[in-house]
């Protein structure tokens, strides 16, 4: 059954060229050769300030440039995030957007005199695609997968986005078989609308 999908590229680098980008790319020309429809936003590519202020973040106007992104979420069924680890996390431009785009009206509603939330994204599913140069299993062992947890829980989840799925692609210098076994991977993810 065919899905609507958006693809967050939240790569920090504009213009593609790096193995975020390919996987990426691997990932919609698979889905749209499938017959599902993909909408993409490129973090980089937008301009917007980052939220300083609990007031601004509660009631404070969406940024103009990030409508077009709120109104794709929406329309989405099922969400790819794709991004490098950046000491540890994403890179600060992705949650400085996800700040921004997942506020109260559109993620989520207070409810009971602020006690409690409706959760407004619920429905859409979710992969996150996050690429490291150290082994995956160091980051799920050691490092407890942190930001990965962090995101599914703390934004996604907590707006209803659910279920979520990961894929955590290790030592993504190390060769370029592993790197096209990685870009086939994405390829039958998007085949499959998953």
């Amino acid at each position: 059954m065919a899905k609507r999908i958006v693809l967050i590229q939240g790569h920090p680098s504009s213009g593609g060229g790096h193995f975020c980008h390919a996987l990426a790319e691997a990932y919609a020309q698979s889905a749209a050769a499938a017959g599902h429809q993909i909408r993409h936003i490129a973090v980089a590519d937008l301009d917007f300030p980052i939220l300083r202020t609990k007031a601004e973040w509660d009631a404070g106007p969406v940024p103009a440039s990030l409508k077009p992104a709120q109104e794709a979420i929406g329309w989405a069924e099922h969400l790819v995030i794709l991004y490098p680890l950046w000491l540890g996390t994403m890179p600060a431009l992705l949650k400085a957007f996800l700040e921004q785009v997942f506020r109260p009206g559109f993620a989520i509603r207070t409810v009971d005199g602020g006690l409690g939330w409706t959760k407004l994204l619920a429905g859409r599913s979710a992969r996150i695609v996050i690429t490291m140069g150290m082994p995956a299993f160091i980051y799920r062992w050691y490092f407890r997968a942190h930001s990965l947890k962090s995101l599914e829980r703390n934004i996604l989840g907590f707006s209803g986005i659910g279920p979520i799925h990961a894929s955590l692609i290790g030592s993504v210098e190390t060769s370029a078989a592993a790197r096209r076994r990685w870009l086939d991977r994405m390829g039958a993810l998007g085949r499959q609308g998953r």
